[in-house]
Formats: structure tokens, sequence, C-alpha cells
């Protein structure tokens, strides 16, 4: 397991009530089921809508379970974005 941060931004932040918290899981897919049990309901609705970077790196359509996660590295939560 590795201890890192998840940030959120724009919608996600104002979803989940906070910038930041700590994770503690090997891939991104352990970070969010984390993440959705702390935060049910609106959160979990607007992750299903953003993107990922992990250490500044875009997720795509990589599985989730695939994607390691780093100790001390950050997962960016981004949701779709207006007027881009």
């Amino acid at each position: 397991m590795a201890k890192g941060t998840v940030r959120y931004w724009a919608a996600a932040k104002a979803a989940a009530g906070v910038a930041e918290e700590p994770y503690d899981a090997a891939t991104l897919a352990g970070a969010l089921d984390a993440v959705r049990e702390r935060h049910p309901g609106e959160l979990t609705r607007v992750l299903r809508r953003c993107s990922f970077l992990v250490d500044g790196d875009p997720v795509g359509t990589r599985g989730h379970e695939t994607v390691r996660l780093a100790e001390g590295g950050t997962v960016e939560v981004l949701p779709p974005f207006a007027g881009g």
C-alpha cells in the first residue's frame, strides 16, 4: 500500500467538502473505492464524469485497477470543465 494525496477540483471539491485528503492504496481503483466509502452520495456521482491524473500523468482509458500508486504520490480528480 502506498500513501499519498487525493486532490479534488471544481465540482469534485464541492461534493467532497475538502480540497484534498490522504490515500492509502496500491491502485487508483483502491483509492477511489476508499473515497466513495468516505463520501457517499454526490461525490460518487461526480466521480463517474471525472478524469484523473496520477503524479501528473493522465490516466485516460486505462483500467483504474491497473494504475499503480506511488508512495508520496498525488491523484488529481478533474471533473469536466466548461468553457475550455
